[in-house]
This record gives structure tokens, C-alpha cells and sequence, in this order.
């Protein structure tokens, strides 16, 4: 059954009309302790939820539609290896990649060897015995991917480089524009270059296109196509695509149909990663997450961080009618985080097909954008206090920094707390209208971490990819496929080759002036 036809569905569509005009600081003027139980905290993660729009009444509604829409049996099917990706035939078993050894899951063996293997790699990159193909040790790793085999990358080396070797320069390419790749070549030396090339088919345009461009510049200074194996590894399930390309087999590492590119993180995908921080710190990444997957897992509904982040964001999709989410980490070393999840969240529940193939109806997937605090105080709050758009948000904020600044962090976290609450609360100018009137009730969550670890950050990106897999159930949808971008690539096939010919167009007058435009500029 379909959530919009269960009982608790139309039940808050009658809550939500009884809630018209209740403000959150009245709420909190209610109940002095309000702040303390609409808190979890769980190994060193905080999830604050009391500035919501919400009541016990709300809340016991949201968990009464979990659980009339079975999502428990969904998380299990989802860890049993069940194929709920069920438009292309396959599990969703991101969770195995991060399982201990010993879970005992059919995946763990490969799992392992895999992860073994990269272990291998990664340290011999970073001592310095591996050697490129002039003698010299690498010094230089640039990740080429995109989507899944970029995003999650580059957002956990960002949010990690304190704990990365410094001997490793590590950068990320993954946009077909060539100024992307040849910003960051102009910059490297081929003799201690290695490249990591990502994709599972070993055919994303994007991807092999900048990675036949960084052979061509490897090869116009080390004139011997050999060199290719020693300066290119693979992240990939093609074995004989990797080897047409010059890579030996050795330094291909595998991951699989299993894996979603935007849950692949966990996987070989993170083999850049694991260079930079170490294995051991890889590890912990997949301890940080394995430890969320288990509270998830385990925890009562009514207390399970995943689960009311994912209710709280149907609950203003569909009842208060938000279009947008905002994601608001304070800390500048989560500046990637945004854009991480508007892929893990836009591309897995932007759909408008039910997972049997009929139309949702109601809405899904919000816009997700947001940037770094204190920066976008001064940027968009501006919109957020006081304009006609209704935006809930996430603060993330990280207790204890990594620098030794006196009293930066105490600006920075002041600026977290009082955001929420100004947001929150409110403040009424003397005289109502006025352009000081600041009118509060924008909800908002706060996540704290205790340290923003390896270990910490697994939990977080975890954190996020079961909240959408919860909303993904309610709505009855598949988080786990993206047809929505196929169309786009099968034309850019065609247009790219009419680019350089003077064929005939056959496409709307729009886009045949374009291309018009375009190969006149070419001449």
C-alpha cells in the first residue's frame, strides 16, 4: 500500500492543519525541557531535533507511517541483500563493504581481498616504494571519476587532510571541461604523477576522456607507452577495458553491480583516500560507518537518528509543502558535504515512478543546496530569516577543532548556536512589518560531532544515506537507480557528433541554432 493511502497519512494531513499558527517558541515556552528530550546522542554523535515545527502528537504520527509502511522490513531486506534496487535486478549492499571481517556475510571475502589489496597499494605509494617509470617515488595522486567516483572522494579527503600524509599531493578532475584537468596538470610533474581512473564500466565519457588526455600528456614527456602501467591504476569491474587502455590487471581494483556509484566511497572508489590517510584511517572510516548501519539497524524508530531525519523531511515535503533542504555545516573542512549529498539525495529520490513503474503522488526528493557557516551568513541567511521561501535546514557543527586558533572556534560554534535559535525563535520588531522583524519559526536539526575523525565521518555520511533510504521506502520509490540521466548523455552522443560536420539538424530550433552558434565560433 501506497504511504498516501494509510491511515496515518491522512492523519497528518489533519495534524498539520491543527498545527496552523503554532509557533516554535511557544512550544519551547511549554515545555522547559523540551531541548534535552528532543535529543539523541549515540557514540559521539548529536542529533538536537527540538526547533521543529513538530509535537509529541507529530512525532508519534511520523513513526505510526514508518511503521505502517513496514519500513523496518525494508531495512532488512536492504542488509539481507534483498533486491530493492528492483528496476535493475540488484541489492543495495553498500552496508557489506563496511561490515568487519568476521560478519560473515557472502560478501566479506571479496570485500576483504579487495580491501587488502588496496592496503597494499596505498602503502607502498606512500613510503615511497612505488615508482614511476623514470625511477622516481609518486608524489602526486590526481583521482579522475565523476559523480559517486568524485563527490565522495573528494569530500572525504577535504573533510580529512588533517589526517593525510603530507609527502602525497592529492587532487580530483572529473568535469569534461578541460580546464578542470588542465589546471591541475599544468601544476604536477608526469615523472611522480599517479592516476586513479574510476569508473565501474571503464566507459563514462567524462571520465575517459580526461583520462586518455592525462595519457596523451603522461606519454608527450615519457615517450614509452609502458610508462602507462606504472603512472595509471584502475577502479573498475571491466577487466579487459582496463587492459586496452595500457593498465596492467595487477592494479585494477574491483568493485560491484552491488555497489551504487554513490554509495561506492566504502569501496576501491576510495582508494585515493586511503593513499592520502592511511589504511588504518580508511578502516576507521568503515568502522564509523558499520557502527551507524547498526544503530540504524537496531534502534527503536521513536529513537533512530536516520529514521526521523529522513520522517522530519517528509513531514515539510509533503505536509508544509518545502521545496527546498538546506545543509549548513559550520566547519570549514565539511565544505564539500553539501554537494556530496545534493547526489546522494537529489539522484536517489528525484524520482517521480513509484517502484512498480506508476506515477508518486506527492512530492519527493527536495532541492538540497547549502554552504559552509559562517559564509553563508553572509550570503543567503538573508533569505532564511526574513524571505517568502520556507526552508528547514541542517546545522552541523564539530565540538573540538584541529587548530590551535584562539578563539576561532568559539566565533564559529557562537554563530551555529545563535543561527538556530534566531531562526528558531525569532525577534519582533516595535512595530509588525517592519524590515527589523525578524519572524522565527524556520525549523531547523543540529548535528554535533564530538571530533571530526575518520571514524566520526563514517557515521555521518551513513547517517545520510539511511535517512534517504527511509524516505525513499515512504514514498515508494527506488533510491538505488538514475535513469533521469541517461537521456541527456544519449544526446550529447549525437550533438557531439554533428559538432564538426555541416549535416543537416533535426532538433528543436533552439537547440539547432546552438549548434549553429557553436560551429561558427569552431571556424
Amino acid at each position: 500500500m501506497t504511504a498516501t493511502a494509510l491511515p496515518a497519512w491522512a492523519e497528518l494531513h489533519s495534524h498539520r492543519h491543527d498545527l496552523t499558527g503554532t509557533r516554535i517558541a511557544d512550544l519551547f515556552a511549554a515545555d522547559p525541557r523540551r531541548g534535552p528530550e528532543l535529543t539523541i546522542e549515540d557514540d559521539g554523535l548529536v542529533l538536537d531535533y527540538s526547533k521543529n515545527l513538530v509535537t509529541a502528537r507529530t512525532l508519534e504520527l511520523l513513526v505510526r507511517l514508518a511503521e505502517q509502511r513496514q519500513l523496518s522490513t525494508g531495512i532488512e531486506a536492504m542488509f539481507a541483500g534483498d533486491h530493492v534496487n528492483v528496476t535493475e535486478d540488484r541489492a543495495a549492499l553498500h552496508t557489506a563493504l563496511r561490515a568487519p571481517a568476521g560478519a560473515g556475510l557472502p560478501q566479506s571475502a571479496a570485500v576483504e581481498a579487495v580491501l587488502a589489496r588496496m592496503s597494499a597499494f596505498a602503502t607502498a605509494v606512500r613510503s615511497g616504494a612505488r615508482l614511476g617509470a623514470t625511477g622516481k617515488p609518486i608524489r602526486a595522486v590526481v583521482n579522475i571519476g565523476i559523480g559517486g567516483s568524485d563527490l565522495g572522494p573528494a569530500m572525504a579527503y577535504q573533510a580529512l587532510r588533517e589526517f593525510a600524509t603530507p609527502t602525497i599531493d592529492l587532487r580530483f578532475v572529473s568535469n569534461v571541461d578541460g580546464h578542470d584537468l588542465t589546471r591541475v596538470l599544468d601544476e604536477l610533474d608526469p615523472e611522480t604523477t599517479l592516476f586513479v581512473v574510476s569508473s565501474k564500466t571503464f566507459t563514462t565519457v567524462e571520465t575517459l576522456t580526461n583520462a586518455y588526455a592525462a595519457r596523451e600528456w603522461l606519454l608527450d614527456f615519457v615517450d614509452d607507452s609502458d610508462a602507462v602501467a606504472q603512472h595509471f591504476v584502475a577502479v573498475s569491474a571491466d577487466d579487459r577495458a582496463v587492459a586496452a587502455f595500457g593498465i596492467d590487471p595487477a592494479h585494477k581494483f574491483e568493485f560491484w553491480d552491488w555497489v551504487g556509484g554513490r554509495y561506492s566511497l566504502w569501496s576501491a572508489i576510495g582508494l585515493s583516500v586511503m593513499i592520502a590517510i592511511g589504511p588504518d584511517n580508511f578502516r576507521q572510516l568503515l568502522a564509523g560507518a558499520h557502527a551507524m548501519d547498526r544503530h540504524f539497524r537496531t534502534a527503536p524508530l521513536d529513537r533512530n537518528m536516520p529514521v526521523l531525519l529522513g520522517l522530519l523531511g517528509i513531514w515539510y515535503r509533503n505536509f508544509w509543502d518545502a521545496q527546498t533542504h538546506a545543509v549548513l555545516p559550520y566547519d570549514q573542512r565539511l565544505s564539500r558535504f553539501p554537494a556530496y549529498l545534493q547526489q546522494l539525495e537529489m539522484e536517489s529520490n528525484g524520482k517521480s515512478a513509484r517502484r512498480d513503474g506508476t506515477p508518486v503522488a506527492v512530492g519527493t526528493a527536495p532541492i538540497v543546496w547549502g554552504e559552509p557557516g559562517t559564509n553563508g551568513q553572509h550570503a543567503f541567511f538573508q533569505l532564511l530569516h526574513q524571505g517568502t521561501v520556507f526552508v528547514p535546514s541542517d546545522f552541523i557543527g564539530v565540538l573540538r577543532p584541529h587548530h590551535d586558533l584562539p578563539g576561532h572556534h568559539d566565533l564559529l560554534m557562537a554563530n551555529l548556536f545563535a543561527q538556530t535559535e534566531a531562526l528558531a525563535i525569532g525577534r519582533p520588531a516595535a512595530g509588525a512589518g517592519t524590515h527589523r522583524d525578524f519572524p522565527g519559526n524556520r525549523p531547523s536539526n543540529t548535528l554535533l560531532l564530538a571530533d571530526l575523525t575518520p571514524y566520526a565521518l563514517g557515521r555521518l555520511i551513513a547517517l545520510y544515506e539511511h535517512k534517504v533510504f527511509t524516505q525513499g521506502w515512504i514514498w515508494n520509490i527506488n533510491s538505488f537507480d538514475q535513469w533521469g540521466v541517461e537521456l541527456g548523455k544519449s544526446l550529447a552522443t549525437r550533438i557531439v557528433a554533428e559538432l564538426n560536420t555541416e549535416q543537416q539538424l533535426g532538433h528543436d530550433s533552439s537547440t539547432n541554432a546552438l549548434i549553429e552558434r557553436y560551429r561558427r565560433a569552431r571556424q
